[in-house]
């Protein structure tokens, strides 16, 4: 089963890499969790009651263009999107952007209607816009939680859970871009370590091997794949502390690339 959720795995790794005295290790054991593929994936509900008590990053520094985007016939595109949008949700929830995170709300209106789960999103979509206006951000968050697992229940219903796994790939690729831009800005070993994920790299590499021929020989979804294949490298070290500054900047890099190439195909 796909699980959209893959990607808040990433921003606990934000939270904690901005935080004053980061932990060495994030213990996700702690948290409610599904195991999918023997990776651990904690209930985006209690991963933000940690993100409160870890620290308070620059996270407006980290938001995305201010943009609204349109449908598009390409439905693989539109999940990576997605995936991306959702996870620039969550960062403008940390950053308490009000009207960012109404943006993104319409945003990812938009998007599921392009792949046909607008049904699925449509009452949690006009929540997020309206107590985003009251500044009710807790609720935000439980909006935000519940949208991703909507969106996956969605597609798995349609028999589209290819397109689910690209979701997550589009939320992880941003969510690497953001964090690899925190760490390299202040870099330390510590920090360096929670971009030490070998199973989530391992894990979408596996899914994109499985994916239909029709979905692998597109052009984007094909770059993506080469990039993982760039990226795997640098984040399966031997130890997560082998992960230099150097390494750090050339993940974002890629990632940078890969989330500005989404964004580019949607017009």
């Amino acid at each position: 089963m796909a699980i959209p959720r893959l990607l808040l795995v990433l921003l606990l790794g934000l939270a904690a890499a901005s935080a004053q005295k980061p932990e060495k290790t994030i213990d996700l054991g702690q948290f409610p969790a599904d195991t999918i593929d023997n990776v651990v994936v904690p209930v985006p509900s209690e991963i933000f009651t940690v993100l409160d008590k870890l620290g308070n990053p620059n996270w407006r520094a980290q938001l995305g263009p201010e943009k609204n985007y349109p449908a598009s016939p390409n439905r693989a595109q539109v999940a990576l999107l997605l995936g991306t949008v959702i996870a620039d949700g969550f960062v403008a929830v940390e950053a308490e952007d009000s009207e960012r995170v109404k943006e993104i709300g319409r945003n990812v209106l938009t998007l599921a209607e392009a792949i046909n789960v607008r049904k699925s999103v449509v009452a949690r979509s006009n929540s997020i816009i309206q107590k985003a206006d009251a500044r009710e951000w807790n609720a935000v968050r439980r909006e935000f939680d519940g949208a991703l697992q909507d969106v996956n229940n969605a597609m798995i219903e349609l028999n589209d859970e290819q397109l689910a796994q690209l979701v997550s790939l589009g939320g992880w690729l941003r969510g690497t871009e953001v964090l690899t831009s925190i760490v390299k800005d202040k870099y330390s070993t510590e920090r360096a370590e929670l971009l030490y994920q070998p199973l989530l790299v391992d894990y979408f590499n596996r899914q994109l091997d499985k994916m239909s021929q029709r979905l692998r020989s597109q052009q984007l979804v094909g770059e993506i794949r080469r990039s993982l294949g760039r990226i795997g490298p640098l984040i399966k070290k031997s130890a997560p502390s082998d992960i230099a500054p150097e390494t750090v900047a050339e993940i974002n890099t890629i990632s940078v690339q890969m989330v500005d190439l989404i964004r580019a195909k949607a017009g």
